[in-house]
């Protein structure tokens, strides 16, 4: 027996390479045939060559394109199919809408037109919409929201912590359950481990709920495609989006020794129906029972007044035939005139994106990036920084927010049209997340925006060109070196 072992083990130092030249060799040339983009194309080639055994793993784990692709490319065309009909049916008041935002905000309606060009969203105009800062503002209203449910309560949660806040929101979950409200849960498996594990053992549990693409063994090399979408819909009306997870940590002041600074947002309106929608498509992607969107889901008031705001939704997710959301968002960056305001904890831009701010700063419109000045990720960090030079070259103010750890995921545009959602400006929200971001145009509330984030640049350092060119040689070569990963994260 001790022969053969020796035989096989001398075989392998001998002719080892041959399978492992093979297994390299091919898992090159399938990256190469997937037509990726070619910086994430390179960047994994180099993982594989110059990081030894190890780079296959992370291929396999973090790597690979998602192997539901297909079904939810399928999936999506399905659903569009169904919706195509009632965007048929609305078109003539879209149009209206649409003409309507545009005489208020010019060119900047674009977006709106996008959207629902690619049904991805009607764009509506009765709606209420209130700025939630931080947890401490969002929760005590959202309680409310969900203890005033009478027909449905659907949640979708990145995050949903079993802590004093997640707890709370649980228990009253089940009494609206138990109350005949029909109670819907979706949550990431991947970022709520403890709410999945915790709801398996509850069984006598009235809440509907749904794990969202659960982690196995078998399906490892598709953890890295995450549900990353916090939104809720109370009885077809009420919604509510931002960055803001079911966690003590987004309530100020905590027990992390950290201050959140996070944006959320309450809308209240026919917008609702959007938000309904996208959860909808979603729990058709799970085990959960289906449900017809007829069954009362909708509430909608025909009145328009002009003071209320006009909301759409834009949502993107591995399936879909493009990066949606960033589409969105560099269009209202191309149709600026005056200034561009963006939050985001994490700044690992496409290269449209990076073009678009550097292009808007030439034509003279005012752009301000906020980032935290600390990280959550000290690797994430470390490449954000590499991005900032060629911005602070072409005259875009870059801000450090000091205060804390800034999560919020925002843009306002010439104050006439705001972005809140889920939405980080990086690579994994645009092509790999599931994400979704309100396009909210109403004066007062992106006053209001406004107002915000010169409170928050008062928490702030900016940083210039020259500062920046006196950082410590070492760190901006560690910047560069996480750079060269950057499109994989």
């Amino acid at each position: 027996m001790k022969e053969h072992f020796d035989a096989v083990i001398l075989f392998l130092e001998q002719w080892g390479w041959i399978p492992m030249l093979v297994v390299y060799v091919g898992v090159t040339i399938t990256i190469l045939i997937e037509n990726r983009n070619p910086t994430k194309t390179i960047s994994w080639v180099l993982v594989i060559v110059f990081i030894p055994f190890a780079g296959l793993v992370l291929y396999y784990l973090f790597g690979q394109k998602f192997s539901k692709v297909k079904k939810l490319k399928r999936i999506n065309q399905e659903q569009t199919l169904r919706l195509k009909k009632e965007f048929q049916r609305l078109e003539p008041l879209m149009l209206w809408s649409i003409r309507n935002i545009h005489s208020k905000i010019g060119d900047l309606s674009r977006v709106y037109s996008y959207l629902k060009n690619e049904k991805l969203s009607t764009p509506t105009l009765n709606n209420n919409v209130t700025l939630l800062i931080n947890g401490e503002q969002k929760f005590p209203l959202f309680l409310a929201s969900l203890a005033e449910a009478k027909h449905s309560i659907h949640m979708e949660y990145y995050i949903f912590d079993v802590d004093g806040i997640g707890t709370q929101v649980l228990n009253l979950l089940e009494k609206k359950a138990s109350e005949g409200v029909k109670v819907r849960l979706i949550v990431d498996s991947f970022g709520s481990p403890k709410l999945v594990r915790h709801m398996r053992k509850k069984k006598d549990s009235k809440i509907e709920f749904q794990p969202f693409l659960p982690v196995t063994f078998t399906s490892l090399a598709n953890s890295n495609y995450r549900n990353h979408r916090k939104i809720a819909v109370i009885d077809g009306f009420t919604a509510y989006i931002g960055g803001i997870n079911i966690s003590d940590r987004y309530i100020n002041p905590n027990n992390f020794d950290l201050y959140w600074r996070d944006t959320s947002v309450k809308i209240v309106g026919n917008a609702a129906s959007m938000f309904q929608i996208s959860f909808w498509n979603q729990w058709n992607q799970t085990d959960g029972e289906p449900f017809n969107l007829d069954e009362g889901y909708f509430h909608e008031t025909p009145a328009v007044t002009e003071e209320l705001s006009a909301v759409a939704l834009a949502s993107s997710d591995p399936g879909s035939i493009g990066p949606f959301n960033m589409e969105a968002l560099l269009i209202s960056i191309g149709e600026a005139s005056e200034s561009v305001q963006l939050c985001t904890p994490y700044y690992i831009p496409t290269e449209e994106l990076a073009t678009a701010l550097k292009s808007a700063a030439a034509t003279g419109v005012k752009v301000e990036l906020m980032i935290p000045s600390k990280g959550d990720n000290w690797f994430v960090q470390h490449a954000s920084l590499s991005f900032l030079k060629p911005l602070l070259e072409r005259g875009v103010h870059v801000y450090f927010y000091d205060k804390g750890f800034l999560h919020a995921k925002t843009a306002i545009i010439d104050g006439k049209i705001a972005y809140v959602g889920t939405v980080n400006l990086d690579f994994r929200s645009f092509y790999i997340n599931y994400e979704v971001a309100a396009v909210i145009s109403n004066k007062e509330f992106c006053k209001q925006m406004e107002d915000q984030f010169e409170i928050d640049k008062q928490n702030c350092s900016q940083i210039s060109i020259r500062d920046w060119k006196k950082r410590k040689p070492w760190l901006r070569a560690m910047d560069s070196l996480c750079r060269l990963l950057a499109p994989l994260l």
